[in-house]
């Protein structure tokens, strides 16, 4: 059933532990067609991912494909690998050993080559950068590819001809010799350790590339997976002998294998799964690479959906749309265009009047970790201008900098951030590898039915909170009153003890008198002070 449900995530969660102290939750809602995994961090939404059971096109998938087009003026070709759209395959993907790649594809697919190993392959001379794709391909040339980038929009996958079978400690890439150590393994005596170990067990001519959750393993921890790796490089080969392009080799784990294989580490607090075949496999998976970990697997039975208990809901509905509001009151604009996307902090009605400065800044820095968070949960990717608030202050615009910087240590994706401009603006670019998550959240308005849009209503509890929040601060002495529609008082005085009432007393020491009026609308609220005077906040 999960067969095919692939590495989504593989390409964005590429390293396999952050260095930096927060808990990570992973819940999982699997159904027959789809299967939706949420990732929180200290109980925050952070990456969002969904994938059809049927996919077949996902990140990491090795294929044998043939070369359908040869297009000279992209310098690219066009593969032919089962999908709808042929894949795209640029020369600078080829990668340097492609003569020595195709060499072995051909040996394979025609029967010359008796064993999958490398040991007596004779390489071919590497091709240069600057070469032209039909210098090196053929039409209808048969040639081993990976998938680079998932279709987006009208375009089909994206190849790779630089092969790569990842395990959670290890990457091995055939046709090289280089062991290479993660930069995140920050220890000098362990990366030499790392360093000597591959290449003491790695086979001749497989390169290796040691990844951060290798930190402390031992010899037979590494060995151990590199035997998978190169298990699952024997089942390449011999399936080439036998299967006729195009045609799969190699599918990637099922999705929440991958994304434990790839972010599994001490920090990981708890996984909930819906589903039992997925439930079971994460439990197989987790005594095979982490047996200590197996207790925080848990199986949701509960007749509410488990995305609603866990607040991933809510978190979903007040971060999509094109503005997201921070807990400040500040909100960003996101707009999207053909050529990038552009996203503007606004400081909201609450900024304080005094220290302009100092409130500006603390603006921006609220915006820098919410942006970063942004470009994760939606997988933004290309060309992002981002326009905070003007800061004049030199040393704030290199506070903002450091900080959006260290918000974006979190993004496995690769990324670049520049300095702020003389005109304020900060461009950063992030890789794309899927298509970028959209959910719409509006609602149908009840008054109109559907003439109009709403923000969603399961977030109107949130926006009464933060708004009390900044009248009791700013007015910690005066009585309040809130005025809402006769339903909305009527869930917020529910449950007695229990109730939202109660709970503001609790929090903040005073009542809080909830009164209802027929003519509010189901979303509109006001406050008042004891005079009967609106409170006005913008």
């Amino acid at each position: 059933m999960y067969l095919y449900i692939g590495a989504l995530v593989k390409q964005i969660t590429k390293y396999s532990k952050i260095t930096c102290t927060v808990e990570k939750d992973l819940i999982i809602n699997g159904t027959a067609k789809e299967v939706e995994i949420a990732l929180l961090e200290n109980s925050k939404l952070v990456e969002l991912h969904f994938q059809k059971t049927n996919n077949n096109f996902t990140v990491g998938d090795i294929f044998i494909g043939r070369v359908r087009k040869l297009m000279p003026g992209l310098n690219a070709a066009f593969v032919d690998i089962g999908h709808k759209k042929d894949a795209f395959l640029h020369y600078t993907d080829l990668g340097p050993k492609l003569t020595s790649l195709i060499k072995y594809t051909d040996g394979a697919t025609s029967n010359s080559l008796s064993s999958p190993m490398l040991d007596n392959f004779t390489f071919e001379p590497e091709i240069i950068k600057t070469g032209k794709i039909d210098q090196v391909l053929r039409k209808r040339q048969v040639i081993l590819v990976q998938i680079l980038k998932e279709p987006i929009s009208t375009k089909g996958p994206r190849l790779s001809c630089e092969i790569t079978i990842p395990g959670r400690f290890l990457v091995m890439t055939p046709f090289s010799n280089v062991v290479a150590v993660s930069k995140k393994v920050s220890n000098s005596e362990e990366r030499i350790r790392l360093q000597r170990l591959a290449e003491s067990i790695k086979p001749k001519n497989f390169g290796l590339i040691i990844r951060t959750a290798a930190e402390g393993k031992s010899v037979a921890d590494l060995h151990e997976e590199l035997n998978l790796m190169v298990k699952k490089w024997e089942d390449i080969f011999y399936q080439m002998q036998k299967e006729t392009a195009p045609v799969k080799l190699l599918s990637e784990l099922d999705k929440a294998s991958s994304i434990l294989r790839d972010v599994l580490s001490d920090s990981f607090n708890k996984i909930v799964v819906n589903d039992r075949e997925l439930f079971s496999n994460i439990k197989t998976y987790m005594k095979s690479f982490a047996p200590e970990k197996v207790k925080i697997v848990n199986f949701h039975s509960g007749g509410k959906p488990i995305f609603d208990v866990h607040g991933v809901t809510r978190q979903i509905k007040s971060s999509f749309g094109k503005t997201a509001t921070m807990n400040s009151g500040a909100y960003l604009v996101i707009e999207h265009t053909e050529a990038m996307h552009v996203i503007d902090v606004n400081s909201g009605p609450k900024t304080p009047s005094t220290n302009q400065e100092q409130a500006v800044l603390r603006v921006n820095m609220e915006a820098a970790d919410e942006i970063a968070r942004q470009m994760r949960l939606r997988d933004i990717g290309g060309l992002i201008i981002i326009d905070f608030i003007d800061m004049r202050n030199a040393d704030h615009r290199k506070q903002l900098l450091s900080a959006m910087r260290s918000a974006m240590r979190k993004d496995r994706a690769q990324h670049t951030i520049l300095p702020l401009s003389k005109f304020g603006l900060m461009q950063i670019t992030r890789q794309r590898v899927r298509p970028e998550v959209k959910i719409n959240t509006a609602e149908i308005c009840p008054s109109c039915n559907g003439a109009g849009k709403v923000n969603a209503t399961i977030l109107l509890t949130d926006d009464i909170n933060r708004d009390l929040e900044f009248i009791i601060r700013s007015r910690p002495k005066s009585k309040i009153y809130l005025k809402v529609h006769p339903f909305i008082a009527a869930y917020l005085k529910q449950g007695l003890l229990k109730s939202q009432v109660v709970k503001w007393y609790r929090q903040y020491y005073k009542w809080i008198k909830v009164t209802s009026d027929d003519d509010f609308a189901v979303n509109q609220y006001k406050f008042f002070d004891r005079n009967d005077d609106e409170i006005r906040l913008n």
